[in-house]
């Protein structure tokens, strides 16, 4: 039994591929559309680095509409080298000023180590350039987030930088205090 209102992956392959049916779909949304005549300048001047998971519908969740921020996400919400990069070009280039930073509960990311980073130099036989980034305590992965972005030389605005987890079965935000630290297991 699915859990998604989509069709299942069987209806998919006997219809094409999923490709096949976003493309589909992308041209039933161009046959009714039409420019908004906007730039690429966010409306809200907010940049949102979020992660990949598909159960994180941003715009619905945070009441945004299209114009209103720049999205970025990757597996975690992680703070990479290319996270800095878009918000230096989101900052610099097109006018943002704040950053809102929304990783989740039950991350993928918090059950894996950087092992599978070995594994696949195993399996591939090369060594992947970038880290997996994976942490336990998703809290103090905000924290770690907030303060590379605060940090970063190449940010014009740092003041403006908010973390929040966002609970997968209610909907709801939990800011993170960047100050806070992890609690010491007494054990």
């Amino acid at each position: 039994m699915s859990t998604s209102a989509h069709p299942s992956a069987d209806a998919i392959r006997i219809a094409g591929t999923v490709t096949d049916r976003l493309v589909e779909a992308n041209e039933r949304y161009a046959a009714d559309f039409t420019d908004p005549g906007m730039d690429a300048r966010p409306v809200l001047r907010v940049a949102v680095v979020a992660c990949m998971d598909a159960r994180l519908d941003l715009h619905a969740a945070l009441g945004l509409e299209l114009g209103d921020c720049h999205t970025i996400r990757n597996a975690g919400g992680v703070v990479t080298d290319d996270v800095i990069r878009s918000l230096t070009i989101s900052q610099r280039a097109l006018g943002t000023r704040s950053v809102m930073l929304v990783h989740h509960t039950n991350c993928g990311l918090e059950s894996l180590t950087e092992d599978f980073r070995h594994e696949l130099e195993d399996e591939v036989g090369q060594r992947p350039a970038w880290a997996v980034e994976a942490f336990r305590d998703v809290d103090q992965d905000v924290r770690q987030s907030m303060q590379r972005v605060r940090t970063s030389p190449f940010l014009l605005h740092s003041d403006d930088v908010r973390g929040f987890v966002f609970d997968v079965t209610s909907g709801l935000l939990r800011e993170i205090d960047p100050a806070e630290s992890a609690p010491i297991d007494p054990a």
